[in-house]
């Protein structure tokens, strides 16, 4: 039987004067970032605008998340991307997961 995903969703601002820039970067996402996300079991990403707000879905279908999350963010190439997005965002939302920019938002339905 195959693993059900978690679904995971977060959410953070943008900041107005960034807000082009970190367009203009998702348009472009770098394929060690994307090949990253991928090795570490992370699909159906998604970022999502509406206003100042990025609203952020994926779908993990690894057995550990907490290790590959650690992987993701010890590799340099994702550290050196978020070097360039990390400046357009800013926390809106209470702190759930404290220090952390994006926040989890905690699912309350879905249709399958």
């Amino acid at each position: 039987m195959t693993r059900r995903p978690e679904r995971r969703a977060f959410v953070v601002g943008v900041r107005p004067e960034k807000r082009e820039e970190y367009l203009a970067l998702h348009r472009a996402v770098w394929p060690g970032v994307e090949r990253k996300l991928t090795e570490c079991n992370v699909r159906n990403y998604s970022i999502f605008i509406f206003g100042d707000t990025l609203f952020a879905y994926y779908e993990y279908v690894g057995e550990d998340h907490e290790a590959d999350m650690r992987r993701i963010a010890d590799d340099p190439v994702s550290r050196e991307w978020w070097t360039h997005t990390d400046p357009c965002q800013v926390r809106i939302a209470e702190e759930r997961d404290p220090g952390a920019l994006w926040q989890p938002v905690e699912e309350v339905w879905h249709l399958e």
